[in-house]
């Protein structure tokens, strides 16, 4: 059987609600999200709607180009899993996507991490809880505590996940694609060059 990745990004992009929570859990990054491919341009996670207004949140695919993330530090891990348990993936995440109008941000949840009582709600998610929700309801990874209680810093002690990075996220994505991120540096690169070989000349 012919195994595939999932990526799990955890970002610090100093948003207002992320040091908010920062100052209780001490924790370099906040915010959890997944993704299904190395170059990160299908990430999805439960966060702020809106950039203006981090209170309005729900279900989101987020684009690690723009806005918070710009800036945003990362660390991120891979997960080997079959074709089968990805195809698990995509299909919560369908349901949640064709629902998403009836989903919310969990915020009450993050009181329940708090303290350490699950807080389960029907149709709501934060962030950890949704990237945990979809890797034990697709028999990738069983949580020993409730996912309603799983926090971003959670998912880095998981044995099956693999490290790969931690920087700025922009860093990452140079290293994945310079050609992408950097046009005129190459560009400037290559002229460069033509003007040694005619000076050579």
């Amino acid at each position: 059987m012919k195994e595939k990745e999932v990526y799990i990004l955890l970002t610090n992009t100093g948003s207002i609600l992320t040091k908010l929570i920062k100052l209780y859990t001490k924790k370099p990054y906040n915010h959890a999200s997944i993704a299904f491919d190395s170059h990160l341009s299908e990430v999805y996670s439960f966060g702020r709607k809106t950039a203006r207004n981090p209170f309005i949140g729900g279900f989101v695919k987020e684009d690690v180009r723009t806005g918070l993330f710009k800036q945003a530090d990362c660390a991120i891990y891979s997960i080997t899993v079959t074709e089968s348990q990805i195809q698990k993936m995509k299909y919560y995440l369908q349901e949640i996507e064709d629902k998403k109008k009836q989903y919310r941000y969990n915020f009450l949840g993050l009181f329940g991490v708090m303290f350490n009582k699950p807080i389960k709600r029907n149709n709501a998610f934060f962030c950890s809880q949704f990237v945990a929700f979809l890797l034990k309801k697709s028999n990738i990874i069983d949580f020993h505590k409730p996912i309603s209680l799983i926090a971003p810093y959670d998912l880095q002690t998981v044995s099956k996940i693999q490290f790969l990075y931690e920087g700025k996220l922009k860093g990452y994505r140079n290293e994945e694609n310079p050609e992408k991120i950097c046009p005129s540096f190459t560009k400037d690169l290559f002229s460069q060059k033509l003007k040694w070989l005619s000076a050579a000349d």
